[in-house]
């Protein structure tokens, strides 16, 4: 059986990331949900266009106009908007909420691409066009049950695995130091933090969650080569001295944090 497969990914960072496959299990349900409240949107949206269509034809009736290719136009933009609603809804949430989608975030599982890294727009759009063929005869259910990355056709074109989300003790996991903290005042006068791009910052994020289950050598050795690439896309010359790689990779954290909350606000 394929629940609960494990998958080992390599970063371009060339951190090494494991994660859960979310089974065949959690992506039904979290279809399901998906699909009752998208359900709801289409009839919502059918009625409100009925209502809409009735309207206006019996407006055009009163004003005696000729309307005869209306109805046919009408139904044809409404299925052009039903076609949007279903493909749009996936595409929308799983760049919103990075990869969930309300069904995926009731049962706690995410889409990322091959890399560990968020999927972005072209990926969740690819994913979502291709549903429907996912869907047809269940095409895309025998594909994860046979598949040892547990990937529908819609994941193998956009690059893209669905796991199981670990919250769990994020708060926990990423405990800063003392050292990081004050580092993480001073890195904006040192360094030009803009350099950072988000998937930079989560892979920052994933390994300081995920460090203490490595081992102790590879985490050492990840942890320096990432502080590396770090250092040298910021701009910074060095690192401060009595400062290790994990406090270098907390401090980058902290002060990305801090930025990204200025800039929000």
């Amino acid at each position: 059986m394929h629940f609960f497969n494990r998958v080992s990914l390599s970063t371009p960072e060339s951190v090494e990331l494991e994660f859960t496959l979310a089974g065949i299990g959690n992506r039904t349900l979290a279809l399901i949900i998906d699909y009752h409240i998208l359900g709801a949107l289409v009839v919502v949206f059918w009625v409100l266009w009925g209502v809409f269509t009735l309207g206006l034809l019996r407006y055009l009736e009163r004003s005696n106009a000729n309307y005869a290719a209306l109805p046919i136009w009408l139904l044809a933009i409404a299925l052009l908007i039903n076609f949007m609603l279903f493909t749009g809804y996936f595409t929308f949430f799983e760049v919103l909420w990075q990869g969930q989608t309300p069904g995926k975030r009731f049962t706690k599982i995410r889409v990322i691409r091959d890399s560990g890294r968020p999927i972005g727009l072209s990926q969740a759009a690819l994913r979502s066009l291709l549903r429907p063929i996912d869907d047809f005869c269940f095409v895309g259910v025998f594909f994860i049950l046979l598949g040892k990355q547990e990937k529908r056709l819609g994941d193998w074109a956009a690059g893209t695995l669905v796991i199981q989300e670990q919250r769990g003790d994020r708060k926990a996991t990423l405990t800063i130091s003392d050292r990081a903290k004050q580092l993480a005042i001073e890195l904006p006068k040192l360094a030009d933090l803009s350099q950072l791009l988000p998937d930079d910052f989560a892979v920052v994020r994933t390994y300081l969650q995920r460090r203490r289950t490595m081992d102790a050598r590879a985490r050492n050795d990840l942890s320096l080569s990432l502080a590396r690439q770090l250092r040298t896309l910021i701009g910074l010359e060095t690192i401060p001295p009595d400062t290790t790689a994990e406090q270098f990779l907390e401090a980058v954290y902290e002060a990305y944090q801090h930025l990204r909350g200025k800039d929000e606000g």
